[in-house]
């Protein structure tokens, strides 16, 4: 790996730059704050060679939000599956978005009762 190539990683959300205890320092939280939303399965960290965590960007937004709302009281539990949810509801609108531009665009052709089963199937 050159060194262009390293650099070019540091604009990349995805790449595992930090570790637990710099990731935990960044957040102004604890280790073990970490450690409990990786059980919880809201981030599972990469691991170095080593067998240590190494977190990326991404990662840091979720966690960082999870704290934010077990500072306001959420058990970690139910603050990790708020997260999950808003992040796939973050997914789904541009996706929706898209749907709908593809009915308004069919026109008269394409209506709403085109796009569920029959009745009769619907159970």
């Amino acid at each position: 790996m050159t060194a262009d190539d390293s650099f070019g990683r540091l604009d990349d959300d995805d790449y595992p730059a930090y570790t637990m205890g710099r990731a935990a320092e960044m957040l102004g939280t604890t280790q073990g704050f970490l450690r409990a939303i990786g059980e919880a399965r809201l981030i599972t960290p990469l691991r170095s060679a080593g067998g240590h965590r190494r977190y990326c960007r991404y990662q840091l937004r979720i966690a960082a939000r999870a704290r934010e709302l077990v500072d306001r009281g959420t058990p970690i539990e139910a603050a990790c599956r708020i997260v999950i949810l808003e992040d796939q509801l973050e997914e789904a609108q541009p996706i929706n978005a898209e749907y709908r531009r593809a009915i308004h665009s069919a026109g008269p052709s394409l209506t709403g009762e085109d796009l569920h089963p029959p009745k009769r199937l619907r159970g």
